[in-house]
């Protein structure tokens, strides 16, 4: 039997290193989105502009990583099926929204351990949110 090692922080949010962190991994994602060829189908998802969307993902995983919720005192309930069901989210759009969040983390530093944590959370809700086959 295994026993697992207890995180070094009580929350993903302090263990990442708050929101400087938590900001240089969305910028990363966001850049990575227009530089890499292999997310052009995830890029294309998010329309002409970035800003808004960068905004928005960097306030909702504050909260949900255990920090200040910024997004839910604005906006109020994240609700992400229902707010993402205009965009065409199938098989390859959830996988190139993961692999860039991933190449995002690993690029900024986050701690590996952290990393897979957070990389197997991202997946299931990035496949619950797929409204596509695939």
């Amino acid at each position: 039997m295994q026993i697992e090692e207890k995180p070094p922080f009580d929350t993903p949010f302090e263990w990442i290193g708050g929101e400087p962190a938590i900001q240089r991994m969305v910028d990363r994602f966001y850049d990575l989105m227009d530089l890499e060829p292999a997310y052009t189908e995830l890029r294309a998802a998010h329309g002409s502009e970035l800003d808004g969307a960068r905004q928005k993902l960097f306030w909702f995983l504050c909260g949900w990583m255990g920090g200040p919720d910024h997004y839910q005192s604005r906006f109020g309930h994240p609700r992400l099926k229902m707010r993402h069901m205009p965009f065409k989210i199938g098989v390859r759009e959830r996988d190139q929204w993961v692999a860039c969040m991933d190449q995002a983390m690993l690029e900024t530093g986050v701690p590996e351990t952290l990393r897979q944590r957070l990389a197997q959370s991202f997946m299931g809700t990035a496949d619950w949110m797929r409204n596509q086959g695939g």
